[in-house]
C-alpha cells in the first residue's frame, strides 16, 4: 500500500464522506465508518481506519487512480478501458493481473495493474502478439505525433482518422495521464468527443450549416443547392466516410431535418462534422459537377468494359499492392492495364472516342 494513496485518502475522509465504487468511508461522531461490499465497520479511529484500508488495497488503489485530478473525459476512458461501470472492483483487479486489451481505432491498448499501479501498452492492433523487443519503443506521448504523420509507404496522412496507421512501434510502460495523451496525439480529440457523445452533450455540425460557414475559396461549396446537393453530399460521404476509408463513426447528416442514405460507420469514436480534407475534396467535385454531361461512343469488347469497371474498383478499394503480377485473370492486373491502354489509348494517351452528337 503506497503512502501517497493513504495520506490523500484519509485527508479527503476528514473533510467529506467518500463512497466510490463500493468503498465507503465516513467520519461520525464515535469514529470512522469503513465499508465494502460484503464487510463494515464503523466507530473506528484513523489508525483502525487505517487497517480496514491495508485489508482492502485493491479498494484504496482504485478510488486513488480514479480521483486524481484531470479531465472528466480521460477519466471515463480510462474507466472504460477496464469496465468500471459493469464490473466490480475484485474482479476488475483479477483481469487487469492477467491483462486485458481494448481496441480504440488502430491502437491496441493493454491495461495491466501490479502492486495498485495501473501501467498501459500501447500499440498497433496488428501486433498483438509481436513481442517487444521486435518494436521500436517509444516513451514519451508526444512521440506519437511523428509515428501519425506517415502511412507505411512513408506517405503524409492527411486524416488522422484514416486505417492507414504505421506499425512497428510499442509504447510499453504508460501511466494513466501518459496513455490518454498519447491516445490523443494518434486521434485529436477522439476521447473528448467519445465522452461527449455519451453524456448527450455533443455539438454535430451538419453539412448545410458547416457548408454555409465556407468562404473564400471554398465557398464554392455552398453553390449545390437542395435538390442535387443532396445527391452529391451521398456520393462524397460513400467516397469517403466508409469504414475502409475513415475510422470515425459519422453523427452529421445533411442537415438536421434531412438524413443522408450512406452507412454512417462503425468507429468507437464520433465524427461530429464534415472534416477539413472533405470540405476540400467536396471543392474540388462542385467544380467538376459544374460541367455539363455529354456521350461519347466507346469500341471495347465486353471484357474490356467489365476491365475498366475492375480498374475503378481496384483503385477506390486500395486494391492495387494486393493484385499478383502472375494474375492475370484479375481486370486491375498491371500487364492487363498496360495492354488496354496499348490497344485503346493513342500516343497522348487519349482515348479514341467520338461525340454521339458531332454537332
Amino acid at each position: 500500500m503506497h503512502e501517497s494513496s493513504l495520506e490523500a485518502l484519509l485527508e479527503a475522509a476528514r473533510s467529506q464522506p467518500i463512497a466510490f465504487d463500493g468503498l465507503e468511508i465516513e467520519s461520525a461522531e464515535d469514529g470512522f465508518l469503513f465499508a465494502v461490499p460484503g464487510h463494515a465497520r464503523s466507530g473506528l479511529d484513523q489508525e483502525q481506519l487505517v487497517e480496514q484500508v491495508s485489508r482492502h488495497p485493491k479498494y484504496l488503489s482504485n478510488w486513488y487512480v480514479f480521483t486524481r485530478p484531470r479531465a472528466e473525459p480521460r477519466t471515463a476512458f480510462l474507466r472504460w478501458i477496464e469496465g468500471a461501470e459493469a464490473l466490480e472492483v475484485p474482479e476488475r483487479y483479477t483481469r487487469l493481473r492477467d491483462g486485458m486489451s481494448t481496441r480504440w481505432g488502430e491502437l491496441l491498448i493493454g491495461a495491466t495493474v501490479h502492486d495498485g499501479q495501473r501501467r498501459y501498452d500501447l500499440r498497433h492492433v496488428e501486433e498483438e502478439a509481436t513481442p517487444r523487443d521486435r518494436l521500436d519503443t517509444y516513451e514519451d506521448p508526444l512521440e506519437a505525433r511523428a509515428l501519425a504523420k506517415q502511412d507505411p509507404s512513408g506517405r503524409y496522412r492527411p486524416l488522422k482518422s484514416a486505417p492507414t496507421l504505421q506499425a512497428g512501434w510499442v509504447f510499453p510502460e504508460l501511466a494513466p495521464d501518459e496513455l490518454t495523451a498519447t491516445v490523443e496525439q494518434f486521434y485529436p480529440a477522439s476521447i473528448e468527443n467519445w465522452y461527449l457523445e455519451r453524456e448527450d452533450a455533443l455539438d454535430v455540425s451538419h453539412w448545410r450549416e458547416t457548408m454555409e460557414r465556407q468562404t473564400g475559396i471554398y465557398g464554392v461549396v455552398e453553390t449545390w443547392d437542395r435538390g442535387d446537393g443532396y445527391d452529391h453530399v451521398n456520393w462524397v460521404t460513400e467516397a469517403m466516410c466508409d469504414d475502409s476509408q475513415c475510422l470515425k463513426r459519422r453523427r452529421w447528416e445533411y442537415d438536421e431535418e434531412t438524413t443522408l442514405d450512406t452507412d454512417p460507420g462503425d468507429g468507437a469514436f464520433p465524427c461530429r462534422e464534415p472534416c477539413s480534407l472533405m470540405v476540400s475534396a467536396a471543392r474540388r467535385w462542385t467544380r467538376l459537377e459544374g460541367e455539363q454531361p455529354e456521350r461519347y461512343q466507346l469500341t471495347l469488347t465486353p471484357s474490356e468494359k467489365a476491365q475498366l469497371e475492375r480498374l475503378i474498383e481496384a483503385v477506390a478499394d486500395d486494391e492495387l499492392d494486393e493484385i499478383r503480377e502472375a494474375d492475370l485473370r484479375d481486370g486491375a492486373n498491371r500487364y492487363r492495364a498496360r495492354y488496354l491502354r496499348a490497344k485503346r489509348l493513342d500516343a497522348e494517351g487519349q482515348l479514341d472516342v467520338e461525340p454521339a452528337d458531332p454537332s
